[in-house]
């Protein structure tokens, strides 16, 4: 009873930890107004990176062997504990899942940063992937996202211009 007690206060310390960090996690961007969109993916591959290494360390041997125990113990702290697993898991597969998608648009975000403002020619296969994106991914498909994006795609575009008209 002891030892589940002591195990049960560091699953709690856990709990809270991971709680903080998911509150942190979804908390708005704050992102200078010219910001492009490379900064997009650049954002979600640093939150893919971070939520993966938190699962790495929720399925390491030392906390699978706490959780194990406090099953047996049929301890009340491993509902909560599912509950935030089942939140990282869901939240890394988002990351992962944005990422796969806005890398695809990677390709366009070198032409845009680096053409003339004529880049006409790059528009069409950039909104024809980015309504690819909106129609097929399960998590980047809000309205939240998909504003954020072309807010960053037009600032590109804008920063290309007065690159352009300053260097003529």
């Amino acid at each position: 009873t002891e030892v589940t007690e002591k195990l049960e206060e560091v699953v709690m310390i856990w709990t809270k930890q991971i709680r903080q960090f998911l509150v942190e996690t979804e908390q708005i961007r704050r992102e200078a107004d010219d910001v492009g969109p490379s900064a997009e993916l650049e954002h979600w591959k640093s939150r893919m990176s971070s939520f993966n290494s938190l699962l790495d360390e929720i399925k390491s041997s030392r906390v699978k062997k706490i959780i194990s125990v406090l099953q047996a113990a049929r301890s009340k702290t491993l509902k909560q504990w599912k509950e935030l697993d089942g939140s990282i898991t869901i939240a890394a597969n988002e990351a992962k899942d944005n990422v796969r998608y806005l890398d695809t648009l990677d390709k366009f975000f070198s032409p845009l940063v680096n053409a003339s403002p004529v880049m006409m020619e790059h528009i069409p296969s950039l909104m024809n992937t980015v309504c690819m994106i909106y129609c097929t991914s399960p998590y980047y498909n809000t309205s939240e996202h998909m504003t954020s994006l072309f807010l960053k795609i037009t600032n590109q575009m804008i920063n290309t211009c007065k690159t352009y008209l300053c260097e003529g």
